[in-house]
C-alpha cells in the first residue's frame, strides 16, 4: 500500500511541480523529508549565494531541522526573530527587519495543483516575505499541503491549518481564540485572531525568486 501511495503522490507532485515552474517558481521534488533537507542545505542555499538568513514560523522547517543546521554553517548569518528575549513588540520589530535578508525560509499553508501558493497569517511577517523583501525565499511543502484549486486550498486552511496553528500557539497567546476550544473556525473577532492576512502567490517575480521544494511525505499542519 505504501508503494501505491508514494506513486500516487509522486504523480500529483510532478503535476504541481510543472505548474509551479510554468508560473515562474523554481520547483523541486524530494522523495522524503531527509532528501528535502539535503536539497535545501547542499544545493538550493549555496545556489543563492546569500549570506543573511531568516525564517517564518513553520512546523515543516522545524521538523527538517533546517534552522539549527544553518546556524552552524560558516558563511551564513541567521537573523533571529522568534528566539529572542524581550516583549512581543521586540519580536515583531525583529520580524519587520527580517524582510531585508538575502534568504527567507518558510512552509506554506497550501499549494494548488495549478501551481499557486496560498497562505493566511496573523502578523503578516511570513506572507510579507513571500510577497516582497528577501532576495530569495525557500518554501518547503509536504504532500499533505496539496489542494486541487484555490477554493480547496482556502477551505483547507480554514478547516485544518488555522485551528491547528491556533491550538499550537495557545500557550503564547494571552487570550484564547474560539477555535482553540472548538477546533472549528468561527470567523471570530478576537484580538488574537490568527487569520488576518491572505497572500496568494499566483506567480513568482522575479522568476525563480521563490523556490518550492515539494516533498513526498506528510509534513507540517
Amino acid at each position: 500500500m505504501k508503494e501505491a501511495l508514494d506513486k500516487y503522490w509522486g504523480l500529483r507532485l510532478e503535476t504541481c511541480r510543472r505548474a509551479l515552474e510554468g508560473n515562474g517558481f523554481e520547483a523541486h521534488i524530494a522523495s522524503d523529508a531527509g532528501r528535502a533537507r539535503d536539497l535545501v542545505l547542499e544545493t538550493i542555499i549555496p545556489g543563492t549565494k546569500g549570506r543573511t538568513v531568516s525564517y517564518g514560523g513553520s512546523v515543516t522547517v522545524e521538523t527538517l531541522g533546517l534552522l539549527d543546521e544553518i546556524r552552524k554553517r560558516p558563511g551564513l548569518e541567521m537573523f533571529e526573530t522568534m528566539n529572542v528575549p524581550g516583549p512581543r513588540e521586540t519580536r515583531m520589530e525583529r520580524c519587520r527587519s527580517a524582510l531585508l535578508v538575502d534568504l527567507f525560509l518558510t512552509g506554506t499553508n497550501a499549494v494548488t495543483d495549478t501551481g499557486i501558493l496560498v497562505n493566511l497569517d496573523m502578523w503578516g511577517n511570513r506572507v510579507g516575505a513571500l510577497a516582497y523583501g528577501p532576495r530569495h525565499v525557500i518554501v518547503v511543502a509536504g504532500r499533505n499541503k496539496l489542494a486541487a484549486n484555490l477554493e480547496e486550498a482556502m477551505a483547507r486552511i480554514k478547516r485544518l491549518a488555522a485551528p491547528l496553528n491556533a491550538i499550537r500557539h495557545d500557550l503564547h497567546m494571552p487570550r484564547r481564540t474560539p477555535c482553540v476550544e472548538t477546533g472549528v473556525c468561527n470567523d471570530c473577532r478576537s484580538e488574537w485572531r490568527i487569520c488576518n492576512t491572505w497572500v496568494i502567490n499566483e506567480k513568482s517575480f522575479p522568476r525563480g525568486r521563490i523556490k518550492v521544494v515539494l516533498v513526498n511525505d506528510d509534513l507540517g499542519l
